[in-house]
Protein backbone atom coordinates (compact mmCIF):
# COMPACT_ATOMS: atom_id res chain seq x y z
CA UNK A 1 0.00 0.00 0.00
CA UNK A 2 1.24 3.47 -0.84
CA UNK A 3 2.01 5.58 2.19
CA UNK A 4 0.67 9.10 2.29
CA UNK A 5 2.47 11.58 4.54
CA UNK A 6 0.89 14.31 6.63
CA UNK A 7 3.47 16.98 7.53
CA UNK A 8 3.00 19.28 10.53
CA UNK A 9 5.19 22.40 10.78
CA UNK A 10 5.55 24.62 13.85
CA UNK A 11 8.56 26.15 15.57
CA UNK A 12 7.09 25.35 18.99
CA UNK A 13 7.67 21.72 20.01
CA UNK A 14 4.66 21.66 22.37
CA UNK A 15 2.32 22.76 19.55
CA UNK A 16 3.76 20.10 17.24
CA UNK A 17 3.27 17.47 19.93
CA UNK A 18 -0.35 18.53 20.43
CA UNK A 19 -1.11 18.41 16.69
CA UNK A 20 0.56 15.01 16.32
CA UNK A 21 -1.41 13.70 19.31
CA UNK A 22 -4.66 14.93 17.75
CA UNK A 23 -3.79 13.28 14.42
CA UNK A 24 -2.45 10.02 15.92
CA UNK A 25 -5.55 8.11 14.77
CA UNK A 26 -4.27 8.43 11.20
CA UNK A 27 -1.32 6.15 11.99
CA UNK A 28 -0.38 3.59 10.79
CA UNK A 29 -2.48 4.18 7.65
CA UNK A 30 -0.67 7.47 7.04
CA UNK A 31 2.80 8.67 8.00
CA UNK A 32 2.94 11.66 10.35
CA UNK A 33 6.03 13.85 10.09
CA UNK A 34 6.89 16.97 12.03
CA UNK A 35 9.21 19.85 11.19
CA UNK A 36 10.20 22.91 13.19
CA UNK A 37 10.75 25.27 10.24
CA UNK A 38 9.61 25.90 6.69
CA UNK A 39 13.07 25.07 5.34
CA UNK A 40 13.07 21.74 7.20
CA UNK A 41 9.62 20.96 5.77
CA UNK A 42 10.70 21.80 2.21
CA UNK A 43 13.81 19.63 2.56
CA UNK A 44 11.67 16.76 3.91
CA UNK A 45 9.25 17.15 1.01
CA UNK A 46 12.15 16.99 -1.48
CA UNK A 47 13.42 13.84 0.24
CA UNK A 48 10.00 12.15 0.35
CA UNK A 49 9.31 13.06 -3.28
CA UNK A 50 12.70 11.63 -4.34
CA UNK A 51 11.71 8.38 -2.58
CA UNK A 52 8.40 8.30 -4.45
CA UNK A 53 6.33 9.04 -1.34
CA UNK A 54 3.03 10.91 -1.43
CA UNK A 55 2.56 14.13 0.55
CA UNK A 56 -1.14 14.48 1.20
CA UNK A 57 -1.41 17.35 3.65
CA UNK A 58 0.87 20.07 5.01
CA UNK A 59 -0.32 21.79 8.19
CA UNK A 60 1.74 24.85 9.05
CA UNK A 61 1.98 27.56 11.66
CA UNK A 62 2.38 31.05 10.21
CA UNK A 63 4.83 32.96 12.44
CA UNK A 64 8.14 31.07 12.41
CA UNK A 65 11.80 32.08 12.16
CA UNK A 66 12.96 32.23 8.55
CA UNK A 67 10.13 31.58 6.12
CA UNK A 68 6.59 32.12 7.36
CA UNK A 69 3.85 29.53 7.05
CA UNK A 70 2.26 31.48 4.20
CA UNK A 71 5.62 31.50 2.38
CA UNK A 72 5.96 27.74 2.95
CA UNK A 73 2.45 26.95 1.76
CA UNK A 74 2.88 29.27 -1.24
CA UNK A 75 6.07 27.40 -2.18
CA UNK A 76 4.16 24.11 -1.93
CA UNK A 77 1.30 25.52 -4.03
CA UNK A 78 3.73 26.66 -6.73
CA UNK A 79 5.67 23.37 -6.92
CA UNK A 80 4.21 21.19 -9.68
CA UNK A 81 5.28 18.03 -7.78
CA UNK A 82 2.81 18.89 -5.02
CA UNK A 83 -0.08 20.20 -7.11
CA UNK A 84 -2.57 17.98 -5.24
CA UNK A 85 -1.07 18.39 -1.75
CA UNK A 86 -3.62 19.95 0.59
CA UNK A 87 -2.55 22.95 2.67
CA UNK A 88 -3.75 24.06 6.11
CA UNK A 89 -2.72 27.17 8.03
CA UNK A 90 -2.90 26.64 11.81
CA UNK A 91 -1.92 29.81 13.60
CA UNK A 92 -2.65 32.23 16.36
CA UNK A 93 -0.90 35.27 14.95
CA UNK A 94 -1.83 35.72 11.31
CA UNK A 95 -3.08 39.17 10.39
CA UNK A 96 -6.03 39.71 8.09
CA UNK A 97 -3.54 40.46 5.29
CA UNK A 98 -1.61 37.22 6.05
CA UNK A 99 -4.85 35.25 5.84
CA UNK A 100 -5.73 36.81 2.50
CA UNK A 101 -2.24 35.95 1.20
CA UNK A 102 -2.66 32.37 2.41
CA UNK A 103 -5.90 32.05 0.50
CA UNK A 104 -4.84 33.86 -2.67
CA UNK A 105 -1.18 32.86 -2.99
CA UNK A 106 -0.90 29.56 -1.12
CA UNK A 107 -4.42 28.48 -2.07
CA UNK A 108 -4.94 26.89 1.33
CA UNK A 109 -7.81 24.49 1.83
CA UNK A 110 -8.40 25.39 5.46
CA UNK A 111 -7.48 27.85 8.21
CA UNK A 112 -7.50 27.20 11.96
CA UNK A 113 -6.80 29.60 14.79
CA UNK A 114 -4.95 28.43 17.89
CA UNK A 115 -6.21 26.98 20.08
CA UNK A 116 -7.99 24.68 17.66
CA UNK A 117 -10.77 22.17 18.21
CA UNK A 118 -9.14 18.73 17.86
CA UNK A 119 -12.27 17.07 16.46
CA UNK A 120 -12.74 19.76 13.81
CA UNK A 121 -9.05 19.51 12.81
CA UNK A 122 -9.24 15.70 12.58
CA UNK A 123 -12.40 15.84 10.47
CA UNK A 124 -10.81 18.44 8.19
CA UNK A 125 -7.66 16.35 7.70
CA UNK A 126 -9.80 13.25 7.10
CA UNK A 127 -11.66 15.06 4.31
CA UNK A 128 -8.45 16.51 2.83
CA UNK A 129 -6.59 13.19 2.70
CA UNK A 130 -9.65 11.60 1.09
CA UNK A 131 -9.71 14.32 -1.55
CA UNK A 132 -5.97 13.85 -2.08
CA UNK A 133 -6.43 10.09 -2.62
CA UNK A 134 -9.04 10.75 -5.30
CA UNK A 135 -7.03 13.59 -6.88
CA UNK A 136 -4.04 11.25 -7.19
CA UNK A 137 -6.14 8.41 -8.62
CA UNK A 138 -5.22 6.04 -5.78
CA UNK A 139 -7.38 3.13 -4.65
CA UNK A 140 -9.44 4.68 -1.86
CA UNK A 141 -10.45 1.24 -0.51
CA UNK A 142 -6.93 0.80 0.88
CA UNK A 143 -7.68 3.50 3.46
CA UNK A 144 -11.29 2.54 4.18
CA UNK A 145 -10.96 2.72 7.95
CA UNK A 146 -9.74 6.33 8.18
CA UNK A 147 -11.03 8.25 5.16
CA UNK A 148 -14.17 10.36 4.94
CA UNK A 149 -17.10 8.36 3.59
CA UNK A 150 -19.11 11.45 2.66
CA UNK A 151 -16.24 12.65 0.47
CA UNK A 152 -15.93 9.17 -1.05
CA UNK A 153 -19.63 9.11 -1.95
CA UNK A 154 -19.46 12.64 -3.39
CA UNK A 155 -16.39 11.76 -5.48
CA UNK A 156 -17.91 8.51 -6.79
CA UNK A 157 -21.04 10.25 -8.09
Amino acid sequence: MEKITIICVDDQREVLSAVLKDLALFEPSFLLEDCESADEALALMDELDAEGQFIGVVISDHVMPGKSGVELLTAVANDSRFIHTKKVLLTGQATHQDTIAAINQARIESYFEKPWDAEVLVNCVRTLVTEYIFDMGLDYTLWGDVIDNTTVLRRLH
